[in-house]
């Protein structure tokens, strides 16, 4: 499968440090990744902003090796908020607690990412901080830590998390996150499991999926329906028309450079969109997972490569 092939290619450390230093590697991931400085990142957010939407701004990496990687990323972390701050961006910050140093030493990845959804948490008006999910072993650990900084005074309405359509526990994750109002972007997810844990089908993928976004329109909480497919999307709106839901009180999520027809013709259409905006130099694993969930984004990047 398409898909398999490119998450295996993600995983690859040769071809990756080739791609990340490469000239040409960083010419085919910019339609996907905004660049590799917070400057870069601000201004693709201030371009979207203009076009009429919000922004999730992501700091590209994962897995770090060592504490000084993990303050350095912390610290990048800190500088986003600050430009979110001085530019008025309508946008609020992703990050995955491997690139916090998880792996690493689990205590310094909580104080970091405590620090940030406090000072998320102080903004004015108040930042938000979308903790990612990763592959599989995180999964528990990530909802866990989620949960114990949701219940921490202040931090509320400044911390959420993602949950995976295609892995069998979701719906049981969904119900404890709702349970204590935590908001959720729901997404069908990017990492390669075994079907012990995660449906293979893609018709399972897309009913759990469908499942569980009902479920989450429905909370009363403001959620992200992360999903560039058409008929879900289709299916979302129908099902907030018949249940009268305010548009308002959801939002569609899009990755930045894919479906930029979709994203503008739902602004136009009066419902709410956010953008996710990585950006970065550790942007290989990324752009291949991206590339593995659409063949139409291979072609493209094949037309594009083929220009004068």
């Amino acid at each position: 499968m398409l898909r398999t092939f490119f998450v295996r290619l993600s995983e690859n450390p040769s071809l990756r440090s080739f791609a990340e230093r490469s000239a040409l590697g960083r010419r085919v991931s910019g339609r996907f990744v905004a660049g590799t400085q917070i400057a870069d990142a601000v201004r693709a957010t201030q371009a979207v902003n203009h076009a009429g939407m919000s922004v999730s701004i992501d700091n590209l990496g994962e897995n770090v090796t060592n504490p000084d990687e993990a303050r350095h990323s912390a610290q990048l972390y800190h500088q986003i908020l600050d430009a979110i701050a001085a530019n008025h961006l309508h946008a609020n910050i992703s990050l995955k607690l491997t690139h916090m140093g998880l792996d690493v030493d689990e205590k310094l990845a909580r104080e970091i990412v405590s620090g940030l959804v406090a000072k998320a948490a102080s903004m004015d008006p108040p930042g938000f901080v979308r903790v990612d999910m990763e592959g599989s072993p995180y999964t528990q650990r990530t909802l866990d830590f989620v949960h114990e900084l949701h219940r921490r005074p202040g931090n509320a309405k400044s911390v959420g998390t993602v949950i995976q359509s295609y892995l069998r526990r979701s719906d049981s994750d969904v119900e404890k996150l709702l349970a204590e109002g935590i908001r959720i972007r729901l997404c069908k997810g990017a990492y390669k499991e075994s079907e012990e844990i995660a449906f293979p089908a893609k018709s399972d993928v897309d009913a759990s999926y469908v499942k569980l976004m009902k479920t989450l329109m429905k909370s009363g909480i403001y959620h992200g329906l992360a999903t560039h497919d058409a008929s879900i999307i289709q299916q979302a709106q129908a099902f907030a028309t018949r249940e009268k839901l305010s548009r308002d009180s959801f939002e569609f999520q899009m990755l930045y450079g894919i479906r930029r027809d979709l994203q503008q013709s739902l602004v136009r259409d009066g419902w709410r969109v956010r953008v996710y905006i990585p950006f970065g130099s550790e942007w290989y694993p990324y752009f291949m997972r991206r590339l593995g969930e659409r063949p139409a984004n291979v072609l493209f990047i094949a037309r594009n490569l083929l220009r004068a």
